[in-house]
This record gives structure tokens, sequence and C-alpha cells, in this order.
């Protein structure tokens, strides 16, 4: 169990999380799950800790699969919960080494899923504090706000820092987000910035919060 800030009441319940499974890998928008219900998608470059991330979120270590060679997710890999929701992880991007015809192949799955996928509710955008924003983050929010989609960042690998800089890196960034885009601090390591995560995705997914 996830708790927020003190003198806070809400309580934000990750058994919903806990529960997801790994159900496929597409590599086509027509091999993906039917559009409904409600799903959330998370990007990032292929070291910003997307994987990491996940596996914080539903407390499952091996959930989605991490590695030391970047871009390993060439695929959307989809995560089922219950009640027709889903999570899905997109193809990491930008630092992977992989040949050009895949990428333009994944720039094309991208664009096409942010543009026609209805059940779709919100991007999780994945950035290494200390490197955010680099041109193919440019792109996601491009994709996402430009389709209505709403956008929220995390800035990971924030036990890296001291809080200050920290609390800058956060600052700055926000002040040019577009109105559909949010951001928060993160840490996979020491779960820092879960509780604030799973009130988003809760909002989006309309999950109960209990009081």
């Amino acid at each position: 169990m996830n708790k927020s800030p003190k003198n806070s009441e809400t309580v934000y319940q990750d058994k919903d999380y806990n529960l997801a499974q790994y159900t496929l890998s597409a590599h086509e928008l027509k091999q993906l799950p039917t559009d409904s219900g409600f799903e959330v998608a998370f990007a990032g470059r292929s070291n910003a800790g997307k994987s990491s991330a996940i596996n914080a979120l539903t407390r499952r270590n091996s959930l989605a699969r991490t590695s030391k060679t970047p871009g390993r997710t060439q695929q959307i890999v989809i995560f089922e919960m219950a009640n027709n929701r889903r999570l899905m992880d997109l193809p990491g991007y930008g630092f992977a080494k992989v040949p050009e015809k895949l990428r333009g192949h994944w720039k094309k799955l991208m664009s096409q899923y942010f543009a026609s996928r209805e059940s779709l509710q919100g991007i999780v955008l994945m950035m290494d504090v200390r490197h955010p924003m680099k041109p193919f983050d440019d792109q996601m929010i491009e994709w996402s706000c430009g389709n209505q989609v709403p956008c929220h960042i995390l800035l990971t690998k924030a036990d890296k820092l001291k809080r200050g800089p920290g609390q800058s890196a956060l600052l700055k960034l926000r002040r040019d987000l577009p109105e559909l885009a949010s951001a928060q601090l993160f840490s996979a390591k020491t779960r820092d910035g879960v509780g604030p995560l799973i009130e988003k995705l809760n909002g989006w997914l309309q999950l109960p919060v209990e009081k």
C-alpha cells in the first residue's frame, strides 16, 4: 500500500496494478486487444527507466523486462488488469541500436496509435531527471497532446540527485509544458513518487480511490 504525504487521508491502493498480467506483444495495431475499456501507455527513451517504473508501480520485479542493453522492448507489450483495463509498454526509442527501417516502423506505429486508439486515456512519459527533454521527448509530447491525450511525465532516477537540484529540474520542466501535460519526480529504486503516479493513473483508468 502506498500513502500520500502526511496530513492527507487519501490511501492509494496498488492492488489493481499488482494484479497486472502480461498478455501479448504487438508489432502492428491490428494485433492489439479490442479498442474498448481504458488503457494507459508508458513511453520513454530506452535508458530512462521505463521498465523499472512499471515494475515499481506493480510491485512486480520482473513484469516488465529490464536489460542493460537499451531497446529491448521492440513491440507494444500489453499488461491486462481487471475490468478491461490495460497498461501498454511502448517500444523504447532514441537510444536503441536498431536498423533504420525498424525505427521508421516504430515512428509510424506510435503516430497511428496516438491518433486512432479510442481507449487510450493517457501517456506516462519517462525522462531521466538528469537529461530531460531530448528531441524524442518533444516528439512524444507533440503526438500525445496534439491528439488530445494527456501526458504525465516522470522525471526518473530522482534518487541520483539531491532534493534541491531535483526540484529545480522539475520546476524548470513544468514552466514550458503544454496544458495537457504534467510532471513529477520519480524513483523506482526508492519508490518515491509511486503514490502520486497511482493517483494520476486512477483518474485516467477510472479506478476508485479509498478514503
